[in-house]
C-alpha cells in the first residue's frame, strides 16, 4: 500500500445560508511506505492476543489509580469489560488477519460474548454504562454476522442477540429521549439522567448496523426521539453540546468547536445515516479538515488522568473514538476526497501506537488498552487503499 503526499488547500466550508469557520491548510504529511500501515495493524492484532483474558474477554477491574471513574457495584465493572472487549472482538475481526492465533482469539471471544451479553444490564440507579456495552455490542454482532456467513445455527443465535441488545436499550432510553449513563439526582424507573448527544449517536449507529445485518426492525418511536435529542444539542456552528443540559449553556467552552472536535464525527454520522439531507459531503469534510488541522489540540487532553481537565474541557477519553467516528464519515465521502484525508488520520493515529502495539487516551482501570486498540485497529482498517 502506498498513500500518495497530499498538496495543502485552504477551505471555506459554506453549508446552505450557514458559513462555517474558514480553515487553514493541512501541514504537508510524509508519504508511508508501503506496508507501514499492515505493520501497525498486525502489532496491534498481536497486542490483543496476548491480552486476552482467559474467558475470551480483555480488560478489567485491576490497575486502580488515586482517582478512578465512578463505578458501583455490581453492574459498572461487566458493562466496561463488555464495552472494551466488544470494541477489541470487532478491531480483531475489520483486520482482516486470520492466522491461527486470531481465528482462536475470535473464537474464545465470541463465546464469551454468547455468555455475558444477555446478562449485561444497569443495576445501580446513578448509572446506565450497559448502554456502552449493547450500543458496541450490536457493532461486534453484526462483524461476526459476516465472519459467520455460512453458519445458519450460529447466524441465527447472533440475530437473536443482536435483538436482544436492541430490546435492553429501549429499556434505558432517557425519558427526555436518547441517551445516556448517569443519573445523580432522580433515579426514576423511566431513566432520567442526563442524556448525552454523543452516547445517543453511539447507540443509533449500533441500532443501524443492526437493521442493516440482520434485517431487524429497530424501534422508530425510540430513534425519533434520539435523533430529536441531538438536534437539540446542535449548535449553529454544527457544534453539538455535551450533553442534554448544556443545551442551555452553548457557548461553554466544552460545547465550542473545540471542546466538540471528538462529538461532531459521531452525531453528524447517526444524522446521516438516518437519512438528514443537511449532512451534506461538504459538512463532514469540514470536521474533516478540522479534527486533521486540530488533532494536535485534541491530544493535549489524551492520556490525563482527570476527564475534562485539559482546555475545552476536552477528556482524554475521547481521542480514539472521534477518529474512530472520523473514518466512519470519511467513508460516506467520494474516493478522490477520502485520500486527501487518510493520510492524515493514519498517520496521527500510527504515531501514537505504543511499544507494545496497543494503543490508549485515558487510564480506565485496566481496560484502556483495549478499547484504545479496537478503535485504532478499526480505524486503521478502514484506511486502507481501494
Amino acid at each position: 500500500m502506498r498513500l500518495l503526499l497530499i498538496a495543502s488547500t485552504f477551505l471555506v466550508f459554506q453549508v446552505g445560508a450557514q458559513s462555517l469557520a474558514k480553515l487553514g491548510p493541512l501541514p504537508s504529511i510524509g508519504v508511508l511506505k508501503e506496508g507501514e500501515l499492515e505493520a501497525s495493524i498486525k502489532r496491534g492484532v498481536d497486542y490483543l492476543i496476548g491480552k486476552q483474558n482467559k474467558d475470551g474477554s480483555w480488560g478489567g477491574p485491576t490497575r486502580t489509580k488515586g482517582l478512578n471513574i465512578y463505578a458501583p457495584v455490581p453492574d459498572s465493572h461487566l458493562a466496561f469489560r463488555t464495552g472494551a472487549s466488544t470494541l477489541a472482538l470487532s478491531g480483531l475481526l475489520d483486520s482482516g488477519d486470520r492466522r491461527p492465533e486470531v481465528v482462536a482469539a475470535i473464537k474464545k471471544a465470541e463465546a464469551w460474548l454468547f455468555k455475558k451479553l444477555p446478562k449485561l444490564r444497569h443495576l445501580d440507579p446513578t448509572t446506565t454504562y450497559n448502554v456502552w456495552g449493547h450500543a458496541y455490542g450490536l457493532r461486534a454482532i453484526a462483524d461476526l454476522y459476516v465472519y459467520r456467513t455460512g453458519d445458519e445455527a450460529k447466524l441465527s443465535r447472533l440475530k437473536q442477540l443482536a435483538a436482544k441488545q436492541i430490546e435492553m436499550l429501549i429499556k434505558t432510553e432517557d425519558i427526555n429521549g436518547g441517551w445516556g449513563y448517569l443519573d445523580f439526582d432522580n433515579h426514576t424507573a423511566h431513566f432520567s439522567g442526563i442524556p448525552t448527544s454523543f452516547t445517543t449517536a453511539t447507540v443509533l449507529l449500533g441500532m443501524k448496523d443492526a437493521e442493516k445485518t440482520f434485517g431487524l426492525l429497530i424501534p422508530e418511536r425510540e430513534i425519533k426521539r434520539g435523533l430529536v435529542s441531538i438536534n437539540k444539542q446542535r449548535t449553529p456552528d454544527w457544534s453539538f453540546v455535551y450533553s442534554y443540559d448544556h443545551r442551555y449553556r452553548p457557548r461553554y467552552g466544552i460545547n465550542r468547536p473545540a471542546g466538540s472536535l471528538g462529538r461532531s464525527q459521531v452525531c453528524m454520522a447517526a444524522m446521516r445515516k438516518f437519512g438528514d439531507k443537511r449532512i451534506t459531503n461538504e459538512l463532514l469534510e469540514h470536521w474533516l479538515h478540522r479534527l486533521c488541522l486540530r488533532e494536535g489540540w485534541f491530544d493535549i487532553g489524551r492520556k490525563r488522568p482527570i476527564p475534562h481537565e485539559t482546555h475545552f474541557s476536552i477528556s482524554g477519553y475521547f481521542y480514539y473514538y472521534g477518529f474512530y467516528y472520523a473514518t466512519e464519515c470519511l467513508q460516506m465521502l467520494p474516493d478522490d476526497r477520502q485520500k486527501i484525508y487518510i493520510p492524515h488520520l493514519a498517520r496521527h493515529i500510527m504515531s501514537k501506537q505504543e511499544k507494545d502495539g496497543s494503543w490508549w487516551d485515558y487510564p480506565l482501570y485496566d481496560y484502556h488498552q483495549p478499547y484504545g486498540t479496537g478503535y485504532a485497529l478499526t480505524t486503521l482498517s478502514r484506511l486502507r487503499s481501494k
